[in-house]
């Protein structure tokens, strides 16, 4: 059974990107009605291919619902409007009523919006499967509607400008002469 978003997002898909290799941003997309903490007591602050990481589940920051663990690959494709970076959870629930799934495949797609490279194109797709799908696609596809609404609300809040590591251009002094300035 499949669970399917397709969403424009009001920031870069560099700003999507980064979003999803943070365990805090991933987390926030759930809040607060569902709580989601590593279980690791120095949890990493970038989700990376290869990483396995088992998280605690709560309902309202309190009611346990279960152990999931997340399990993080990547590829980069193109397709006729240009690259197409798909971050993948193939993780599966460990404990609590999810954990009766069999499949869990969690894909999300981010590239440029068409017509509008500042903004994402954002698609995400649920794959579960085993003999507890039928009744949890329901409980699941709610739960995506409302990821979809913190999509919406929190990818503006994604987008920032890195710091350079270069000095501020200026006028050209002893203490910010670079060997270019020099030479010239």
């Amino acid at each position: 059974m499949r669970i399917l978003l397709k969403l424009v997002l009001d920031c870069t898909p560099d700003a999507a990107w980064r979003a999803l290799h943070s365990p805090r941003a991933v987390a926030e997309l759930y809040g607060p009605l569902l709580e989601m903490s590593p279980l690791d007591p120095h949890p990493a602050t970038s989700l990376e291919t290869g990483d396995d990481v088992p998280v605690q589940l709560r309902a309202l920051g309190a009611v346990p619902v279960g152990r999931q663990l997340i399990s993080v690959s990547e590829r980069h494709v193109e397709d006729g409007r240009g690259p197409v970076r798909i971050f993948r959870d193939s993780g599966i629930p460990l404990t609590g009523p999810l954990s009766a799934l069999d499949v869990w495949d969690h894909q999300m797609a981010v590239s440029a919006a068409p017509g509008d490279p500042t903004r994402t194109l954002w698609r995400d797709r649920l794959v579960i499967g085993g003999s507890a799908a039928l009744p949890l696609w329901p409980l699941l596809w709610a739960t995506w509607q409302y990821r979809a609404v913190r999509l919406r609300a929190l990818a503006p809040t994604w987008s920032y400008e890195p710091e350079s590591d270069r000095p501020a251009a200026g006028p050209a002094t002893a203490e910010n002469e670079t060997d270019a300035d020099v030479a010239g």
